[in-house]
């Protein structure tokens, strides 16, 4: 057992999985960056990346570095094709549909739905000793707003989450390769979920819009079945994930939900993102060999991109272990970039901006009362836990 827990330590990203390192990876993305920023790592059988200039120049070359694994040679199966998954030009006609989607939604009845909501749960939490800001406020906030957005019901939480785990999970199978199986389950039960929207689409959101061009999008209905439930997932994933990280920074950090306030929520969310994205790693695989910092990548080669590493990288960002709340500007890789930039980041933004900013107006003595726990998840960083109260300080702690 010492001799395991040995190489799980002495490898520079198994390592990021102990409970000391997952509380802060920084500092050891910081150590990778500085001696091995363009890494061979032999158990995951990918290169792994850490500068910035690095990782951009592969997020936007679609050419030489591919999202769709067939261009190297690989097989892979239908339900794992869709918006996420497909480069240009299979990927053009589904992404421009679900755009005209996204820009056809109402935005300004569906935000102010959610601040009333956000106002609402937040007084309701606010009358308890404490409470987890993960099960009970980011986890079911995300999904309402992303359904809403959709127009569809939001399913059971209890239902839904562990599903959801069970993909993210998946996202780290090369490491853990026991975790691929129960996340592909988990896509096909979700992805014939979201297909029955598409049997009886609802009447507004972006299903009914989505339904209503379908046919003339050129778009093969697996794929939209398939794209659609990517975009409930991450939709869900990256906002509430990104809630979660975003409050434990500026609760743990004195000062911050004040600096909050007076940043601004756009900027200030924007700081939160780079700080601790949610996204932590993303893949391609190289298509035609290419020179990446000094190191030729062959064809075929898999290229892992440590997102939370670029966007702490000094060569790109002033004092990047801070949390400055006004940076600008701010091009962080939190959501990515190129054809696979995050559809629904400015969905998140605009939820983390409406929570964290009723807390620091109407809630200024928000505070934690418990470290927060973080998932074992190295792709999406986020929470398991997070104990808060809203109340004054009395000077007794709550304790869990």
């Amino acid at each position: 057992m010492a001799e395991l827990d040995q190489t799980v330590k002495d490898d520079p990203l198994l390592g990021l999985a102990r409970p000391d390192v997952l509380r802060n990876p920084y500092p050891a993305y910081a150590e990778l960056r500085e001696n091995t920023p363009v890494l061979w790592h032999e158990p995951l059988g990918s290169w792994v990346l850490t500068r910035h200039a690095d990782c951009l120049a592969v997020l936007t070359d679609s050419t030489r570095f591919a999202s769709d694994w067939r261009r190297a040679g690989e097989d892979v199966p239908d339900p794992l094709l869709s918006v996420q998954t497909l480069d240009p030009p299979e990927h053009t006609a589904i992404r421009h549909l679900l755009l005209d989607g996204f820009r056809a939604q109402d935005r300004h009845a569906l935000h102010e739905r959610l601040d009333h909501h956000v106002k609402e749960l937040l007084a309701d939490l606010a009358r308890r000793p404490s409470f987890d800001l993960v099960g009970e406020l980011a986890e079911p906030l995300a999904l309402r707003f992303v359904t809403d957005f959709l127009g569809v019901p939001a399913p059971d939480l209890g239902r839904f989450v562990p599903m959801s785990r069970a993909i993210v999970d998946g996202m780290d199978a090369g490491l853990w390769p026991e975790k691929h199986e129960p996340a592909v389950a988990a896509r096909a039960e979700l992805a014939a979920y979201a297909g029955g929207w598409l049997a009886d689409p609802p009447e507004h959101g972006l299903i009914a819009h989505v339904a209503a061009h379908a046919d003339d999008s050129g778009v093969a209905p697996a794929v939209l079945r398939n794209s659609l439930r990517a975009v409930l997932h991450a939709g869900y994933e990256s906002a509430s994930r990104l809630l979660g990280n975003a409050a434990a920074a500026l609760l743990t950090t004195p000062g911050a939900l004040a600096a909050f306030r007076e940043a601004g929520p756009a900027t200030a969310v924007d700081e939160l993102v780079r700080y601790d994205a949610p996204v932590q790693a993303d893949a391609r695989v190289c298509v035609t060999d290419t020179e990446i910092g000094g190191v030729t990548l062959r064809a075929g080669d898999p290229v892992t991109l440590l997102l939370g590493a670029a966007n702490h990288d000094p060569l790109r960002f002033a004092r990047p272990t801070e949390l400055r709340l006004d940076r600008a500007p701010n091009p962080h890789l939190g959501f990515g970039r190129g054809a696979h930039a995050c559809l629904g980041a400015s969905m998140a933004i605009r939820l983390a901006g409406s929570v964290l900013g009723t807390l620091a107006t109407d809630h200024p003595q928000a505070r934690a009362v418990a470290e927060p726990h973080h998932r074992r998840n190295l792709t999406l960083r986020g929470l398991d836990r997070f104990e808060v109260t809203l109340r004054p300080t009395t000077g007794e702690e709550v304790r869990t």
